[in-house]
């Protein structure tokens, strides 16, 4: 009898537990909140908009989760823009913005390197150095409030003011810096020793191809004999921009092949104008996208050394799609290859003559801080142009 009654009682449980269970399943899959039709973050908003006990907000789950998509895609090159950063990402591609003329850096410590000041830029004006650290933004604390708040807090509107604190070695300073609109610089030039033009390109980005060729015009106008690019820290750019300054370059054959996802190829050309004198092209690992295939290319016509770190390696382009809600997606869509037909990605770059700089003097070339004379690979640049020179022209 006992036995017996303990199975009743065991039986009665499992019959209890069995419903428990057909209960939850019956709500799990016929959860008004949830449509059968909807996509698993469909449901998971919803749960979350009707459920949960704290806070919500939409915007941030679904940036969150749009990065989250891309980012699974083990591409490091495809990215995510949300609407409120995507005005900044067009003035950057169009090299022009309001602000105040600094690029910054986040430091371990939480505060901000300021690695660049754009020359004759409102940061300059006010007297901010590269080499500052930035501590605060209209009196709030960077390390505190984080990086992307600081930038938004250091951009604004066209002739308004922003208070920026730094430590400059042991001191802190306050500037009251005037924010502007302005177009940056995408390619400088000017004359080194000996006739030799030096021309740097910040990025292939709008721009590029008018402001390179008109520097290269305006050295040779001065006499240069010899032309030195410095495509450091180029993140490279718009894939018309470099084919156009290739053209102009070098003589008739292929410059850029593309390799799109639908399987599709395009093949640029250059016409027979070319320049015809020796040139070298500066590189570190830094140097990315169209930055690395501009140095290839002159290295395959056998037009250009190159000299400094080997270039970092990537071989695919992308396309930005904007989308309804105002921010875009920057989606790896195919590869490019060399004239020679190599794909630079995961490789990189070799340079010729081979330069390697400490972190010290690498964080000096990339704020500008370095004069030509104590730049290692200026002057290894230099020695390698000057034996095509003919010094009696």
């Amino acid at each position: 009898m006992k036995n017996s009654k303990r199975f009743l009682q065991f039986l009665s449980y499992l019959l209890v537990a069995v419903a428990a269970s057909g209960a939850t399943f019956a709500m799990l899959r016929f959860n008004p909140l949830i449509g059968n039709r909807d996509s698993k973050l469909d449901q998971l908003s919803g749960l979350i908009q009707e459920r949960f006990i704290g806070d919500s907000d939409q915007t941030k789950m679904q940036d969150a989760a749009a990065a989250a998509m891309v980012q699974s895609l083990g591409d490091e090159w495809s990215y995510y823009i949300s609407a409120a950063d995507y005005g900044s990402y067009l003035d950057q591609m169009s090299n022009s913005y309001v602000g105040v003329g600094i690029t910054i850096s986040l430091r371990e410590d939480g505060y901000l390197d300021i690695v660049q000041v754009t020359p004759e830029g409102p940061a300059q004006d006010a007297g901010l150095k590269a080499g500052d650290i930035l501590s605060k933004v209209e009196g709030q604390d960077c390390a505190e409030i984080g990086i992307d708040t600081a930038k938004n807090l250091v951009r604004g509107e066209e002739n308004t003011q922003v208070v920026l604190t730094v430590l400059r070695g042991e001191e802190y300073l306050d500037f009251t810096v005037t924010r502007r609109y302005f177009e940056t610089p995408v390619a400088e030039g000017r004359m080194l020793r000996d006739g030799i033009g030096f021309v740097t390109i910040y990025n292939f980005d709008e721009r590029c191809s008018a402001e390179t060729i008109a520097a290269i015009e305006k050295l040779l106008d001065e006499g240069a004999k010899a032309l030195i690019f410095d495509v450091r820290n180029n993140p490279g750019g718009y894939k018309n921009e470099l084919v156009k300054v290739l053209d102009y370059l070098l003589p008739e054959g292929p410059l850029f092949r593309s390799e799109y996802y639908t399987g599709q190829t395009e093949l640029d050309e250059s016409d027979a104008n070319c320049l015809d004198i020796p040139m070298a092209v500066l590189v570190n690992e830094n140097s990315y996208s169209a930055a690395e295939f501009f140095a290839a290319a002159l290295r395959e016509y056998d037009a250009a050394i190159v000299v400094g770190n080997q270039t970092y390696g990537k071989g695919y382009f992308q396309q930005t799609y904007e989308l309804n809600d105002g921010s875009a997606v920057g989606l790896s869509v195919g590869k490019y290859y060399t004239p020679d037909g190599h794909n630079l990605a995961g490789v990189g770059l070799k340079p010729d003559i081979e330069v390697p700089v400490d972190e010290e003097t690498a964080l000096k070339i990339y704020g500008r801080t370095l004069s030509d004379d104590q730049d290692p690979q200026i002057l290894a640049a230099i020695e390698g142009v000057k034996s095509g020179i003919d010094l009696d022209d």
